[in-house]
């Protein structure tokens, strides 16, 4: 059975960082890409940043670029975000999610993890 795990989540202040974890089992995630996606209450879900494992490229909304940097870990089937310079507006269920396309930010995306809290004080 397919699975995406996330963690890292976690109260943290303004300019500081956090790293959110990815764990995927059940498919073969060196033929999928990862999308970090994130949901603020009252606002729609938003893609975040994507990572194409079968070639390392990556993409990220221009909201977070500069901040936030996704990377992987193969070996361990596990995709990383790391967030930097965390603004009070970052306040979100972080969301990862595989599909076997390219990357985009479409909702349209196989497997979806449960999602983990990030809650920046300012």
């Amino acid at each position: 059975e397919e699975h995406l795990v996330e963690s890292g989540g976690g109260l943290v202040q303004a300019g500081g960082s956090l790293r959110l974890s990815c764990a995927a089992s059940g498919f073969t995630f060196d033929d999928y890409t990862i999308t970090w996606f994130r949901q603020a209450p009252g606002k729609e879900r938003e893609g975040v940043s994507c990572l194409s494992t079968p070639d390392g490229s990556t993409y990220y909304a221009d909201s977070v670029k500069g901040r936030f940097t996704i990377s992987s870990d193969n070996a361990k089937n596990t995709v990383y975000l790391q967030m930097n310079s965390l603004k009070a507006e970052d306040t979100a269920i972080y969301y990862c999610a595989a599909d076997a396309t390219p990357c985009s930010f479409s909702e349209d995306h196989e497997y979806w993890g449960q999602g983990t809290q990030v809650t920046v004080s300012s």
